[in-house]
């Protein structure tokens, strides 16, 4: 496989992880570092980019056995396993990488909450990548495990499919930038800059539908509308469960350190640190903003009946005063009994009479309420 066709990656994906909250568990008493495999997990696919400032090689369907070729080198070596579906290659895996088996529980048994561990040769980094649906509706939430080492970076993903990392491959491939000049430690970096950054264009989304929602909610409120905004708060409390804690990783490891970071690498990870914080501001803003929409539906709809209700006493404002009218003239007195019973009973022009009343009087109520301006918004409820 060329490298271009490895950078090319499938627009589908299985629908077994729709649900944004579907969190695992481990049984309770289970043995520290056991390894729970998902029945639909795709079988781990190895790739390997090693560079350095002359030259970057790509090498696909490794053995992890043949990984550990490319770590004895001077050269940073990029080793990318997506697929959780073969225990037995994770665990050569971590045997070959020295993981801790604690730390392979944590790549292996996902999802699991972003954070970092630091241990003497080795940084983990635990992370949640949004991935946007082919669609271009809703996202995937999927766990990126970044192992950093002194000249290389393991990076684990659960699925073979599209992820966000691609610009990363393509700096590395036509050398673009200092990437190639630096250490696995910038590339760690870098990786995880992109997973950050790949929240971005999924909030733009969710801004855009935000505005149509706005609009949606105030000129034709539905049932729909009102679930389509609860399935906006949903998701996006979903990205924030997804990035708030990576927020708190950052700030742990600019703070404190790490013996595989070089100090001058923290001043990169203060701007992916300052990335996470806009981030949350965003979702945050459009949480507000969701929330809102739910307050000015109830409104929309409570003004809407308001109207409905103005439209019906219109009417019978209208016609209350004719139906009293008419119900005098329908008592049929007798007028030969007494002069007063009914007189216009025996009128010439009594019929033309009655009539005339009563649509002078639904004139002059209907004349009355145009200027008191109960009519301006009767077209808009009557749609």
């Amino acid at each position: 496989m060329s490298y271009e066709q490895q950078l090319d990656f499938n627009e589908t994906r299985s629908t077994a992880e729709e649900d944004l909250f579907d969190y695992s568990y481990e049984q309770p008493g289970s043995i520290p570092g056991t390894l729970n495999i998902e029945d639909d997990a795709k079988l781990p696919q190895i790739v390997l980019i090693d560079y350095n400032g002359d030259r970057a090689n790509h090498v696909s369907n490794l053995t992890p056995e043949a990984c550990a070729e490319y770590m004895q080198t001077n050269s940073v070596s990029w080793v990318d396993v997506k697929g959780l579906g073969s225990e037995n290659i994770l665990q050569r895996l971590g045997k070959v990488f020295g993981l801790h088996p604690l730390v392979l529980e944590d790549i292996v048994n996902v999802p699991q909450r972003p954070k970092i561990e630091d241990y003497p040769q080795q940084l983990v980094i635990i992370t949640q990548m949004v991935v946007l649906k082919p669609s271009g509706e809703g996202f995937w939430l999927e766990q990126v495990s970044l192992i950093v080492g002194k000249n290389y970076v393991l990076t684990v993903q659960e699925y073979p499919e599209k992820d966000c990392l691609r610009p990363v491959r393509r700096r590395i491939k036509f050398n673009k930038g200092a990437i190639r000049e630096m250490g696995a430690d910038y590339l760690a970096y870098a990786l995880w800059d992109a997973i950050i950054d790949g929240f971005f264009p999924v909030l733009e989304i969710y801004g855009e539908k935000i505005e149509d929602l706005e609009d949606e909610v105030i000129f034709n409120p539905s049932n729909q509308s009102l679930a389509n905004v609860y399935q906006i708060k949903r998701e996006l409390l979903a990205l924030r469960r997804a990035i708030w804690p990576q927020r708190n990783a950052l700030n742990t490891l600019i703070r404190d350190g790490s013996s595989v970071i070089d100090p001058e690498i923290l001043v990169f990870l203060r701007d992916c640190y300052d990335h996470t914080v806009q981030i949350i501001d965003i979702i945050e803003t459009y949480r507000e903003l969701a929330s809102s929409l739910t307050d000015i539906y109830l409104s929309a709809i409570s003004n809407k009946m308001n109207e409905v209700m103005k439209l019906l006493t219109v009417i019978s404002s209208i016609f209350i005063p004719l139906t009293f009218i008419a119900g005098i003239y329908g008592m049929n007195f007798n007028t030969n009994i007494s002069p007063w019973n009914m007189p216009e009973l025996d009128w010439y022009w009594g019929y033309i009479f009655c009539w005339a009343l009563m649509l002078t009087t639904a004139a002059g109520l209907v004349y009355f309420f145009w200027r008191r301006g109960w009519f301006e918004n009767f077209s808009n409820t009557l749609k």
